[in-house]
């Protein structure tokens, strides 16, 4: 399942750097984007949306004036809202009308993540659908711009303070992104990454060889933390039968 997603702001910068948040979330597919409540709603009239990124002060029809709107809707085309403002006034406002959750400028991916996940969870469960596997790709924020990374091209992943170190195949040096493991953590999909130390994400398929405590990832010999083993282990249970 994927969500499709619009991002509405009369702000160039904060329309960017949202639509970048949506292009770069795996769940996610990115539909659009709108300086304007009313180029929105007419684009939400005519297609299928299912979540909407809204700035709330906007000229001629406002946020919360357009989620009032959607709310009214007889057709049916009622997104869910996630509003993004630098005003946190209207967060009780914002709750009458339904929506999702409420982003206050500035905000992180981090935090926008956690709301995308907090939507997906409840499409997730208004649909019934089981979760869908992760894209087989995501981007990533290097420098200033994002770059597709295949997740068969990952060997492992190595994080620091405020950055990651992405170990890929295809290059001799890591990508270095601005980024948190607990990021790329929620986006990577279980069943082919693990987190076996608070610094190092894995690729399960590139593990050459393993014991009780490291994983061997070719040039590198990884140790696995008490915090994460006996998750490890019960992986291991499983890969040596």
């Amino acid at each position: 399942m994927k969500l499709r997603c619009i991002a509405v702001d009369d702000e160039p910068l904060a329309l960017e750097m949202v639509s970048n948040f949506i292009r770069q979330t795996s769940f996610m597919s990115f539909e659009g984007r709108f300086e304007s409540a009313i180029e929105a709603l007419s684009h939400i009239n005519q297609n299928e949306v299912d979540l909407v990124f809204l700035d709330i002060q906007m000229p001629d029809l406002s946020g919360m004036e357009l989620a009032r709107v959607l709310e009214g809707n007889k057709t049916g085309k009622k997104p869910k809202i996630i509003f993004t403002t630098a005003y946190n006034q209207f967060a009780i406002e914002g709750y009458k009308v339904d929506a999702l959750d409420y982003l206050l400028k500035p905000f992180s991916y981090e935090e926008f993540l956690k709301a995308g996940s907090k939507a997906y969870n409840y499409f997730a469960k208004v649909t019934k659908e089981p979760p869908e596997e992760n894209s087989d790709y995501i981007f990533l924020k290097v420098e200033y711009q994002f770059i597709k990374i295949l997740l068969k091209d990952i060997i492992f992943i190595e994080g620091y303070k405020d950055y990651i170190k992405v170990h890929l195949k295809s290059r001799p040096t890591p990508l270095l992104s601005l980024n948190s493991l607990k990021n790329l953590e929620d986006l990577l999909p279980e069943n082919k990454f693990m987190r076996v130390h608070r610094s190092f994400i894995i690729s399960l398929d590139e593990i050459l060889s393993i014991t009780r405590n490291t994983v061997n990832m070719g040039k590198v010999t990884i140790t696995v933390s008490d915090n994460y083993k006996e998750k490890f282990l019960a992986f291991l249970n499983k890969w040596i039968h």
